[in-house]
């Protein structure tokens, strides 16, 4: 495996971290906070540690728009009840405001940056829009197992310009396919969901010879 976060110097760095907050909402209420919950050892690692935190995630498919019903103000929200701390939110991703956001967390800190598809740049993996997220930090980690198969700023673009590493969520995921694909246990049964189709033939098309169901 690559780096990953127990491998990186991460103590009193500022620390991007994509993670994936792509979470059931109705009205503005979570309704399923797995994902959020997932993220917790690494988040609550790099606490320990006295990083500065900076927390980026998309939400749905705004195509470049400010859909208030996509905002991720609620997960900020969310997450500060879960680690029992404050967790900062700044209505943008880049720009002076995120600047002076980030200027002002200390050791410890965490902060939630807005939406990263309210910036279409993100999805097209835009080098410049990657350098803005990047000077944000002193280090990435990737710890949105569900993205990192995408081409987009946040997962790929951002390590042009500083260390990236692997979260304890991603880390475990990469494990637990390595295990299931390089190494089977036989027979092996692969049971595969996901609303979009898509995105699952080339996983399907790779699994095929490995399994027996």
């Amino acid at each position: 495996m690559k780096l990953t976060i127990d491998g990186l110097q991460v103590d009193n760095k500022t620390v991007f971290v994509r993670v994936d907050f792509n979470v059931p909402m109705k009205d503005g209420v979570i309704t399923d906070d797995t994902r959020i919950r997932s993220a917790l050892p690494t988040i609550n690692y790099l606490i320990e540690k006295g990083a500065k935190v900076i927390l980026a995630s998309h939400f749905g498919r705004p195509k470049g728009e400010r859909k208030p019903e996509m905002s991720l103000a609620p997960c900020a929200k969310h997450l500060s009840e879960l680690i029992n701390k404050p967790v900062a939110f700044v209505d943008d991703c880049i720009g002076p405001k995120v600047e002076e956001a980030v200027k002002a967390l200390q050791p410890g800190d965490v902060l939630m940056l807005e939406n990263l598809r309210y910036h279409n740049e993100e999805t097209k993996n835009d080098p410049e829009f990657a350098k803005q997220l990047a000077s944000l930090a002193d280090v990435a980690i990737n710890d949105a197992f569900g993205v990192s198969h995408r081409n987009a700023a946040s997962v790929v673009g951002i390590a042009d310009y500083i260390p990236m590493a692997a979260g304890f969520l991603l880390k475990k995921e990469i494990e637990a396919l390595s295990a299931a694909v390089v190494h089977p246990k036989t027979p092996m049964a692969a049971i595969i969901g996901g609303a979009k189709v898509t995105d699952k033939i080339s996983v399907i098309s790779n699994l095929l010879p490995k399994v027996d169901v």
